[in-house]
């Protein structure tokens, strides 16, 4: 194996690891507000308000992501990508497992959600830079050729953390009831410091990108967020609209489907995520598949596709979970999560990190990134269960990802074919290096 060839595998694992870490923290905490949080910490209110006040902590993570986005990708683009990434991946590390320890409502009355909030918030900021990151590490790294395939190591740990997630949260739903709710909601938490503690190690043996060497030679070149915004704001509206479709599926299937599965339909908790586990192993084999597809025929046909696909899915994925039978409740969450989503986050990796330029890149795409995962995915459950509980049926739900997945589509329309872009020279560019 040559010596670039080792560094872009090196950079991948680092990519995984972190990105695991990332949704492991959000999806634990997402799979937890569906299961056991709202008793834990607002059980003064009703079921349905406490869902929706979890949900609300939920969402007030992804609110704090675009700030993250701002700080974290500047540092990246002045300072490098490894420095950054070590940053993100102890902040939220950190923050994960100390929501693990952190006392209930009944043990110190309202300070209990304010600390929950406060913890979200460092979850949240840290999030902000770390997928952005991985993926322009990863990317930076990887041949030319394929670059596709190179950033399918981050959407990946997606899927890995989805499994994680899950499977850890089914093993401790075993436990009886009352030790669950006492001590077996923590441990999944805790055990974010596991993979704090390998992603630290990785990413310290990480070399610096050679696109980010390159183009840290040319002083003239202008860094940062303002930067990309002043030259490139196509770039940035493209990344915004793009997320809408991709970002909202992702919360549907594994956050408010389980929730509607156990609080709607009445059915066992484990149904719900043993649906997820299934159609994450699933997932984990398409992320690479349709990466690979992006740098055969573009990146904007398969993200498309996958949009498309996932909107129409949405009729059949409910009315298969409204038979209440467990095989097609699994086909449901596998045709969904496993197939139709893949083919959304698998190109969008590359393709966001193609679209900015060298010294903007990754505050560009961490802050557009973030804006669109605020105005989909951080909302989604609180708005779907919201419209669940005005309708008293998913059919708005349905319309309200058609609508997400509508402005994806004209963001995919607008945006350029970016798989055959020289990015190794993209830092010294006129267009960034005036003004």
């Amino acid at each position: 194996m040559t010596e670039s060839r080792r560094h872009s595998r090196r950079a991948g694992i680092a990519a995984l690891v972190g990105t695991t870490l990332e949704w492991y923290d959000f999806l634990i905490y997402g799979t937890a507000a569906a299961l056991i949080l709202n008793k834990l910490f607002f059980p003064a209110i009703s079921p349905v308000a406490g869902t929706l006040a979890t949900f609300a902590t939920y969402a007030v993570g992804f609110l704090v992501r675009p700030l993250g986005g701002i700080v974290l990708g500047n540092l990246g683009d002045r300072l490098g990508r490894k420095t950054m990434l070590v940053l993100t991946i102890v902040l939220m590390g950190v923050a994960t497992a100390l929501i693990g320890v952190l006392p209930t409502y009944d043990q110190i009355g309202a300070w209990a959600p304010v600390l929950l909030i406060l913890l979200r918030l460092v979850q949240g900021f840290g999030a902000g830079g770390e997928y952005a990151g991985a993926v322009v590490l990863s990317v930076e790294h990887g041949d030319q050729r394929r670059r596709g395939l190179a950033g399918a190591w981050a959407p990946a740990g997606f899927a890995l953390a989805t499994l994680l997630a899950t499977g850890i949260y089914q093993l401790f739903l075993l436990l009886p009831d009352e030790q669950f709710r006492q001590w077996g909601w923590r441990v999944p938490f805790l055990l974010g410091i596991v993979m704090l503690a390998i992603g630290y190690f990785i990413r310290s043996g990480v070399d610096e990108t050679p696109a980010f060497r390159n183009a840290k030679q040319a002083e003239e070149t202008k860094t940062g967020l303002f930067a990309a915004l002043r030259y490139q704001p196509k770039s940035f509206l493209v990344v915004i609209g793009a997320r809408f479709a991709e970002n909202g599926f992702a919360y549907l299937f594994p956050v408010f489907a389980v929730a509607f599965l156990t609080k709607q339909l009445g059915l066992s908790d484990s149904l719900g995520l043993t649906a997820v586990i299934i159609a994450s192993a699933v997932q984990v084999g398409g992320v690479p598949l349709f990466a690979w597809l992006s740098d055969r025929w573009g990146r904007r046909p398969v993200y498309a596709a996958g949009a498309v696909a996932s909107a129409l899915w949405t009729l059949p994925f409910f009315l298969l979970l409204e038979t209440r039978e467990p095989v097609a409740v699994v086909v449901g969450f596998v045709v969904g999560l496993g197939i139709c989503y893949p083919a959304m986050l698998a190109p969008q990796a590359a393709w966001f990190a193609e679209l900015f330029e060298t010294r903007t890149r990754l505050a560009g795409f961490a802050f557009a990134r973030e804006i669109g995962s605020v105005l989909a995915g951080g909302f989604l459950p609180l708005i779907a269960t919201a419209l669940l509980a005005w309708s008293g049926h998913w059919w708005p739900v349905a319309v309200y990802l058609g609508v997400l997945t509508v402005l994806t589509l004209v963001a995919l329309a607008v945006g350029p074919e970016t798989r055959r872009r020289d990015i190794e020279s993209a830092g010294t560019r006129s267009t960034v290096t005036t003004g």
